[in-house]
């Protein structure tokens, strides 16, 4: 299996703040099976599973149609998990819509377990710094327990 690389130019003397998100490439569909709009934002409703925040597409929402994007040539909304079955989308207010219908659109995680993560620095393709995350040991406290 090749490891993924992915090169993220920086301008020296900035902060690089942005969050990478590695996916699948398969998209996933699923019934949103009930809209809760109002003016701080939209609850979707779906079977999704996600454990946390996630990237994702609606489409075929009646009542609603900015809240549709489509996955081939649209950005995604940044969706806020809540709980197994509600994602919030904070960046549209509802008020006054009753949107129904639709679909949930978004590609799963990938799985990291046991992945190891290197960052490279170069400049002019010259290395000048590796660092390496490496698998975490068990745990074990660093003192021992009071009363032990």
């Amino acid at each position: 299996m090749q490891p993924a690389n992915a090169d993220l130019p920086i301008v020296p003397g900035t902060t690089y703040r942005d969050t990478v998100r590695l996916m699948q490439p398969e998209f996933i569909y699923l019934p949103i099976t009930s809209i809760d709009a109002s003016e701080s934002g939209v609850r979707l409703t779906a079977q999704h599973g996600l454990a946390g925040d996630w990237p994702v597409w609606v489409r075929g929402v009646n009542g609603m149609p900015d809240l549709n994007r489509d996955p081939r040539n649209a950005l995604p909304w940044r969706a806020k998990r809540l709980d197994a079955e509600t994602l919030e989308i904070n960046a549209l207010s509802g008020a006054g819509l009753q949107p129904r219908g639709g679909e949930l659109v978004y590609k799963l995680p990938v799985d990291l377990a046991g992945a190891v993560a290197t960052m490279r620095f170069t400049r002019d393709d010259q290395e000048l710094l590796t660092l390496g995350l490496v698998p975490a040991w068990p745990a074990r406290p660093l003192a021992p327990s009071p009363g032990s």
